[in-house]
Parts: C-alpha cells; sequence; structure tokens
C-alpha cells in the first residue's frame, strides 16, 4: 500500500469540508463487479430466505438483482448453509446471472471457511467472529491483552489464507451493539470502540500481505454510525491504509422512518465524498432496499461529474481556520442564547412550515401542521407532531390561529398588522439593517452562507431577539450551509440559526435521472425522494450539533408529508423525540418470525409511547448486544419463543410468541412507562 497516495490533514476524515470531492479507496475485486478506486458507488441487499431453501433464496435473489442489487448477501450461520451457496450460486449461474455473492457470518469461523471456498466475498463480524458476548467487564494488562491478540491471530489467520488461495474478498464489518467484551474493556461503548474492533482484523490481514477488504461500522444510531466511520478513515490513513467502505445504518426499521434514519447516517458520508457501496436496511422485503440506497447515491453521480477534478495522489484540502473547535467525532450542540424562551439555548429545535399558499380562510388547514380543528367545540388540539412556526409571508388568515403557534411574515406585511400577537417578522439581511421596527421578540433574518463575509454582516444589530434563517442555494448546499457554523465559531457568535432547505423536486429529480441508467426507476415518489434529501442535509448538520431549527421548503408536496419528515429528521438525530423509535432489523435466513408482521403488530399497541426505544429482533446475532440503545427489547430465541429484554438484560426468556406481546407490555407497565392509548 502506498502510504504516500493518502493525504489527509491531521484530524481529517475526508478530502474536502466545503466541495464535494470522493475519497478514493483501493480497489477490491469482487467477481467481476470491482468496488473502490473509481468504479461507481455498488448497491446491495441482502436475502430473507432461509438459505437451505435454495429455490426461494434464488427467486428473492433475482427480485433484488433486477431492482438493482450489484452484490447479493446470503447468510451462512452453519456449514450446511455455507455448503447450499454453491447450489444457489450454481442456480442464478444457470438464469444467467453473474451478481457475486457475499456469505454472512457470525460466530462460525469453519462455515466461513467453507463460504469462502464458493462465493466472491464473505462478511465477518470482529465482535464475534474468535469472542463470545458474556456482557463481562475485564481488566486486562497490556501483556494479556496482546495474548488475546494472539488468539484471534490463530482463529482468524485460516480464513484469511483461504481467501487468498481463492481469491475471495472480505468484509470487516463492525457492529455497535456487538464489540465483543474485550473491546467494551478497554475502548467502551464508544466509536473509538467500533474502529479499532475492525483495526484489529484488518493488521492480521495485511501481516499476511492480504489486502481484498472492504470495511464496515454499523450502528442503529446515525450519529455514532458516522462518528465511527469518520474516525476509521483518520485512522486507516494514519496506518497507510484505504479500503473501501461499506454504508449502512443497522436496524433503520421500515416506511418513513426507516428511509429518514438511513438517509441521516448513510447521506451524511457521502456528502463527504465517503463510501464504496450502500446497504440501506429496512424491515421490508429486501428488493424494496435498492431503489432507496439508488435514489441516495445518484445524487453523487451527478454532483462528482459537476465538480472540478483533482489529482487524489496529491490531495490538498484548503484550510479552514474556523474549524478549529470542531470535533467530528463527537457530539457537542452549537452553544446559542435562549431568544424569547423558545428557540435556541437548551430548547428542541424547532419547525417551520410555508402555508403561505394554503387555504386561509379555512382553519382545518391547521391539521397538517399538528393542530387539529374542532368546528363544533371551536378549539385546537395539539398532535404529538405539531410545528412551531408558520411561514404566511403577506397572507392574511381569516380564522383565529391557537396561542401557541407563532406566525411568520414578511417584515413589509408584518408591519402592517394591527395585532402582532405570536406574529413576527421575517427580514431580508439589508431590510433587517434598515428597518425602522425592530420590536418583535423574534426578528428572523434571511441570509446565506457568504453573507458572513459582506459589510452588511457587519452592520447587524445584536440583541437576543436576533434568529438567523440560514438558506443555501449551492450545489453542495450541506457543505456551504456548513461552513456557515463554522465562521460563527470563529467570530464567536451565539445566534440562533434555523436551518432552511428548498427543493424543486421535479426538476432535481429529473436532472438526476437518466433513461439509459438501467439502476435507477423512473416512480421514485417524491415524497420519498424529499424524505432522503432533506433528511441527508439536515440530519448531516444536526447530528454535528449545528441547527436550533429546521425549515423543510417544498412547493407542490403535501404539508402533512413535510411535517411528517422534519419530525423524522429530529427524531432520527436524536434532537427532538416525538414519537416512539422501533429499531427494527431488515430479517435474513436466521429470523425465527415474521418480523414484518411483528414489527407492524407491536407498534399498533405501542405507537402512542413517546421517547420510548423498543427493538425488534429476529434473531440473538441481532439481540442484546446490537439493541443496546433500545430501552425494551423483543428478541427471536427459537421456533415459536421470544425473550423479552429490559435494556440489555433479559428478563422473560423462552416467551411463546402469542403472550410475547402481552408480557412486553406488562414489562413497559411495571416499569411505569406505559400509558393508556387515546
Amino acid at each position: 500500500m502506498d502510504a504516500n497516495a493518502i493525504k489527509l490533514l491531521p484530524g481529517r476524515y475526508c478530502n474536502s469540508l466545503t466541495e464535494y470531492s470522493r475519497f478514493v479507496t483501493r480497489e477490491v475485486h469482487i467477481g467481476d463487479v470491482p468496488m473502490g478506486g473509481s468504479n461507481p458507488i455498488r448497491i446491495q441487499s441482502m436475502t430473507t430466505t432461509d438459505t437451505m431453501d435454495t429455490t426461494g433464496t434464488v427467486e428473492q435473489s433475482t427480485r433484488m438483482i433486477k431492482a438493482g442489487c450489484e452484490y447479493v448477501r446470503i447468510t451462512a450461520p452453519s456449514i450446511k448453509e455455507a455448503q447450499n451457496l454453491a447450489e444457489i450460486k450454481k442456480q442464478l449461474r444457470s438464469r444467467g446471472y453473474t451478481t457475486p455473492l457475499v456469505a454472512d457470518i457470525h460466530f462460525t469461523p469453519n462455515a466461513a471457511e467453507v463460504a469462502a471456498r464458493i462465493v466472491e466475498k464473505v462478511r465477518v463480524n470482529p465482535g464475534n467472529y474468535a469472542d463470545k458476548k458474556k456482557f463481562d467487564q475485564i481488566d486486562y494488562t497490556d501483556a494479556e491483552y496482546q495474548a488475546e491478540l494472539e488468539r484471534i491471530y490463530q482463529k482468524f489467520s485460516p480464513l484469511v489464507k483461504v481467501c487468498k488461495e481463492y481469491g475471495t474478498a472480505m468484509r470487516i464489518g463492525t457492529n455497535h451493539g456487538s464489540l465483543s467484551d474485550r473491546i467494551m474493556s478497554r475502548y467502551g461503548d464508544t466509536p473509538q470502540g467500533m474502529v479499532e474492533s475492525a483495526m484489529e482484523f484488518m493488521r492480521i490481514c495485511e501481516m499476511l500481505n492480504y489486502y481484498e477488504l472492504v470495511i464496515s461500522m454499523k450502528s442503529s444510531n446515525p450519529q455514532v454510525m458516522v462518528q465511527a466511520y469518520r474516525l476509521l478513515v483518520e485512522t486507516m490513513v494514519s496506518e497507510g491504509m484505504n479500503y473501501p467502505l461499506h454504508l449502512g445504518v443497522t436496524e433503520a426499521g421500515d416506511g418513513e422512518d426507516g428511509r429518514i434514519k438511513s438517509a441521516v447516517g448513510i447521506g451524511a458520508l457521502l456528502e463527504d465524498g465517503l463510501g464504496d457501496t450502500v446497504r440501506v436496511s429496512l424491515t421490508e422485503e429486501p428488493e424494496a432496499e435498492a431503489p432507496v440506497a439508488i435514489a441516495l447515491v445518484e445524487r453523487y453521480t451527478r454532483r462528482s461529474q459537476e465538480s472540478t477534478a483533482k489529482n487524489q495522489d496529491s490531495i490538498d484540502v484548503e484550510h479552514i481556520t474556523s474549524n478549529v473547535r470542531h470535533n467530528p467525532y463527537e457530539y457537542k450542540k452549537r452553544e446559542t442564547y435562549e431568544a424569547n424562551a423558545f428557540i435556541g439555548g437548551h430548547m428542541v429545535p424547532r419547525i417551520v412550515v410555508d402555508l403561505s399558499h394554503a387555504n386561509l380562510k379555512d382553519a382545518a388547514v391547521l391539521n397538517d401542521a399538528g393542530y387539529l380543528y374542532s368546528p363544533l367545540l371551536d378549539k385546537y388540539s395539539m398532535g404529538e407532531q405539531s410545528v412551531d412556526f408558520v411561514y404566511l409571508a403577506d397572507q392574511l388568515p381569516s380564522f383565529t390561529f391557537p396561542g401557541n403557534l407563532k406566525q411568520l411574515y414578511d417584515y413589509i406585511t408584518w408591519q402592517k398588522l394591527a395585532d402582532k400577537t405570536n406574529c413576527h417578522p421575517l427580514f431580508t439581511l439589508q431590510e433587517y439593517i434598515s428597518a425602522e421596527d425592530r420590536t418583535s421578540a423574534l426578528n428572523l433574518v434571511r441570509l446565506k452562507s457568504l453573507d458572513v463575509e459582506s459589510d452588511e454582516f457587519g452592520m447587524i444589530p445584536m440583541d437576543k431577539s436576533l434568529i438567523f434563517v440560514l438558506e443555501t442555494d449551492e450545489l453542495h448546499g450541506m457543505a456551504d450551509q456548513r461552513s456557515f457554523f463554522f465562521k460563527m465559531e470563529e467570530l464567536g457568535s451565539d445566534v440562533p440559526v434555523i436551518i432552511k432547505r428548498s427543493y424543486d423536486l421535479k426538476s432535481e429529480v429529473g436532472s438526476q435521472i437518466s433513461e439509459d441508467d438501467s439502476r435507477i426507476t423512473s416512480n421514485v415518489e417524491r415524497t420519498t425522494q424529499l424524505q432522503l434529501y432533506s433528511a441527508t442535509d439536515l440530519g448531516s448538520l444536526l447530528i454535528d450539533g449545528f441547527g436550533d431549527g429546521i425549515w423543510v421548503d417544498a412547493p407542490g408536496i403535501e404539508t402533512k408529508a413535510i411535517t411528517s419528515t422534519a419530525f423524522g429528521i429530529l427524531q432520527a438525530t436524536r434532537s427532538r423525540i416525538s414519537k416512539t423509535e422501533y429499531i427494527s432489523c431488515p430479517s435474513c435466513g436466521r429470523t425465527l418470525f415474521d418480523l414484518m408482521v411483528t414489527t407492524q403488530m407491536i407498534r399498533s399497541h405501542t405507537s402512542h409511547l413517546k421517547g420510548l426505544k423498543i427493538a425488534i429482533m429476529g434473531c440473538i446475532v441481532n439481540g442484546p448486544g446490537e439493541m443496546a440503545d433500545a430501552d425494551y427489547g423483543y428478541v427471536g430465541s427459537g421456533t415459536d419463543k421470544v425473550t423479552l429484554y429490559r435494556g440489555k438484560e433479559a428478563v422473560k426468556k423462552n416467551v411463546t410468541s402469542a403472550n410475547a406481546l402481552d408480557e412486553l407490555i406488562g414489562i413497559i407497565r411495571e416499569d411505569g412507562n406505559w400509558i393508556e392509548p387515546a
């Protein structure tokens, strides 16, 4: 490996923080579909069938390939499943499909060594390949820890030698929740522990002159996942490595929540030029994952084409002086003042929606913003997802607004209001500087990143009623807005900021979907596109602690969808909790019950428990360790058997499936966390 070809500034994890530049990795050969280097970002998914069901696995693999998967991963929990991969591969090849197959291995080195002789790639989890998890805290001396590494070498090196002999690639895939007791004892439940877990195995591979590696750092928490990948890149580069990155948020869930959560984590890394293959993990049929991954990736295909080409052999990262206080490996919310006891400071991020084109003669227009109007009672009731501001521009409503919903008007219109109660002005920068009336308790000022460098910015009258609304029209809008926050840090400014992103989805989607690209489906819904784009753009900033509010502007998209998307982004980034969170795995051949049906069943009975995190795992692999971030867990433990968890503790084992939901609710009741549904 030529370490001189990999140049990043100390403390950096990507080529550039201000413009799109893909981090070039080593090319890895996986069948006839290479990954990394100058190859496209690859799309993949994983089968959910029993691996011994050859026909079912072949049929599902075929559907996945037709949906756009360039690699197909299949679980091999034991030797018999590993051996059956040969028959699955044979039948796929007989149908004309040469898509590389990947064997997914947990716990069983013997199965891995069999599979590596058959398929094009194997995935191993360094947390359980050579270790069993007992949740023990062990104090190692340096000598004892080195002895553990020697033990791992003895366990792992036979697989490396098989892969070298057969030309098989390998993914070393760390999972946040399945770190070994050894790693947990020394590094804790941290991104650093995740990185070191993989690096131990990577160093062994390099000792054996084996370089056909792909690396992943997965977590169900997008913030942890992003920090781990960033730290991995910095660590790899410091040791002269640049292996391809497999991106994914594990156990993201289903529907809107799963898509938004995936986009926050995967999108944040793609924005910084990281990632060589993507798997979106949804609790849905695997062929539903590929279109989502494609929609995320295609944005950067276009962006890469429009960005200035760089000589990757001598990357010169631009100097950002204002970045000195920002640590990309730890979360710290930007410190701002609290304006009018409503926004900024320790307040949750606020949400703005645009109703300026809605029918403002009917109070029911506020239903989609979370305020349900009852004509019979002539009053509003708030839902769990009720927005904080509505932008009305120069339009005046003909009904009374609820007392806790703030109205935003363009400054000129606001000036003329007879009753300004709960009404606030939105200024341009020039309007605010020259305004005669700044008496509102909240004064919102629109600006862009470059305005910070202008003479006008220095003329802004600063007081604690001021809120910036940060806009962008740059192609790489997230980085443009991030640079604004860096500049604010450099200036020592603590003005709260609402991040606004505007999407013309008709033109954006149309410009990115090529008719001759067989991986693209032309019927990607605009609402889904909005979820993915806005979760990427806003989530990337929120997970770094930037932003006191968000404003998603998407003409033509229903207000209800925009409201739901905005709250979903805040939920996924753990910035503002408005509903129950479900950490559910995407299913595989190990799964012991129907995950999709079970997830919907549990959701239907618990979705009113705002703030709780419930993990739904099909088997022990995705069980107590990987649901480490959950309050309660529902884990398959055998045929028709479920084990229920409180955090990491198994409190009821081998409960029959028919009784498991009632037992879970009983545990939640015991803890005082149950609320009767309305």
